[in-house]
């Protein structure tokens, strides 16, 4: 597939669109290959300069700023990043005249020969396709792990693609973080094992519906046969109602009961089913991540790694110690018996509830950001029960603030610093100030590592 793929790409007149992380490793990969790139951006040139300090300029066609959708006049195909609306104006025109449009995920998996391992879902994707590459490593083999978490995968394909005819030895496993942004644009990208955890609304900002949502996420299994796996959580409904859309062999992961195929808590132990073996991963308690979604995450991961030939000591081993993400229920520190704990990574309502859910202290929550279309008024019931003092910040906060009603003990903050020299002085011993923002982070940041990173910052300069 690989060499055909490059055959087919190069002198080929290509534009990337978006100069985020996955836009550059696509245009470094379309290089490679010997395409004709133009990339663009409608950010200006000043915002772009960390991506151009990543690409050699010399070789390529730049487009930035107002107008930045001319580069796709005469385009021969066009590579789109996540954060780029797929139903763009401008890409809708260059369909009507028979441009494919694709996304980074779908060009990589051009070129990439080991099997996929993709993971979706509204949350716990990050913390997933971590843990599989954990257990894959711990069982002695080799993982290239990414997508929208970290590294993109044309860094794999490149990678795979420079090493021409021994690229089969560079990695046993693709473990791939998938968004419903990357589903849209798939054509040909077909993994092994093709994995929902769960559901929830999510990105209401850019989809008309739930329901258009759902259809994204299930595009996972477009070009998967009878011999590939899908696994799903069938705890959540809208994940369990995806069961007559896979063609797969069905597994399926379950913190309520057992499951046929799988992995399943029965009691206190974490069992697993996988053909005609049934086995002990390990016990509930010997799982070192915090939560009952984290529970969701490790069966998934379990049942990922089984399917890989990993051991249940090694599966195990590795969730005795794992203590989590940077960024997701990240404990910060703690200050006279007040745990401060990070968990930028909570962009959407469902994820603050979950992190609000693993606490049985009184919170102090930090939450609000940019808006992506949530349903805030599903916190009113887990605040009611689980918080003292909701201080909002940036775009949404006075959304949040009437959403919740008279639920507790409402205030709002100019900045973050201002959020946590508040938590700091009313929280008192036994409490837990927690940041959870339930939204996006682009108002006031970068993005949720830069607004997770400021947090631990704002905490350890507290005296």
């Amino acid at each position: 597939m690989a060499a055909e793929s490059s055959m087919e790409l190069r002198d080929k007149k290509v534009t990337v669109l978006g100069l985020a992380r996955s836009g550059v490793a696509a245009a470094h990969l379309l290089q490679a290959v010997g395409a004709s790139v133009t990339v663009a951006d409608r950010k200006e040139e000043r915002e772009l300069a960390d991506a151009f300090s990543r690409l050699d300029r010399r070789a390529l066609t730049v487009k930035v700023g107002a107008g930045y959708e001319s580069a796709l006049e005469g385009t021969e195909l066009a590579v789109i990043s996540p954060g780029v609306p797929s139903d763009l104006e401008a890409l809708t025109q260059i369909r009507r005249r028979g441009v494919r449009v694709i996304g980074e995920l779908e060009l990589a998996s051009w070129f990439l020969k080991a099997p996929i391992l993709a993971v979706t879902g509204t949350n716990g994707k990050s913390t997933t396709v971590t843990l599989v590459g954990l257990f894959l490593g711990q069982g002695g083999k080799r993982a290239f792990v990414g997508g929208n978490l970290g590294m993109p995968l044309c860094d794999a394909a490149l990678a795979s693609y420079q090493a021409g005819r021994d690229a089969a030895t560079l990695y046993d496993y693709i473990v791939a973080e998938v968004s419903s942004f990357q589903l849209e644009t798939i054509e040909q990208f077909h993994p092994w094992v093709a994995a929902v955890l769960n559901i929830t609304p999510d990105h209401m900002d850019r989809y008309p519906s739930l329901e258009s949502y759902v259809e994204a996420k299930a595009r996972i299994f477009k070009n998967q046969t009878t011999e590939d796996f899908a696994l799903l959580g069938v705890d959540d409904e809208r994940v369990a109602g995806l069961q007559n859309r896979v063609r797969a062999k069905l597994l399926s992961f379950s913190r309520a009961g057992p499951v046929s195929q799988g992995v399943y808590l029965d009691g206190h132990r974490v069992m697993a089913i996988i053909g005609s073996h049934r086995n002990e991963v390990c016990r509930r308690d010997e799982i070192r991540l915090p939560g009952s979604h984290n529970l969701s995450n490790a069966m998934a991961a379990a049942t990922i790694g089984l399917l890989c030939g990993c051991s249940t000591d090694a599966i195990r081993h590795v969730l005795q110690i794992f203590p989590g993400l940077e960024h997701a229920l990240e404990l910060v520190r703690e200050r006279q018996g007040v745990r401060f704990v990070n968990d930028s990574k909570g962009t959407n309502v469902d994820a603050t509830i979950k992190a609000l859910e693993s606490f049985e202290e009184p919170v102090l929550l930090i939450a609000g950001g940019r808006d992506k279309g949530g349903d805030f008024q599903r916190l009113q019931e887990p605040v009611r029960q689980r918080v003292k003092r909701v201080i909002l910040i940036g775009e949404a906060a006075s959304r949040i603030r009437k959403a919740l009603g008279d639920v507790g003990c409402v205030s709002q903050a100019a900045t973050l610093r201002d959020a946590v020299e508040v938590a700091a002085s009313e929280a008192r011993s036994g409490d837990v100030v927690l940041l959870s923002p339930a939204c996006a982070s682009f108002d006031m940041f970068e993005d949720y590592q830069d607004r997770g990173r400021q947090f631990k910052k704002l905490v350890n300069q507290l005296s």
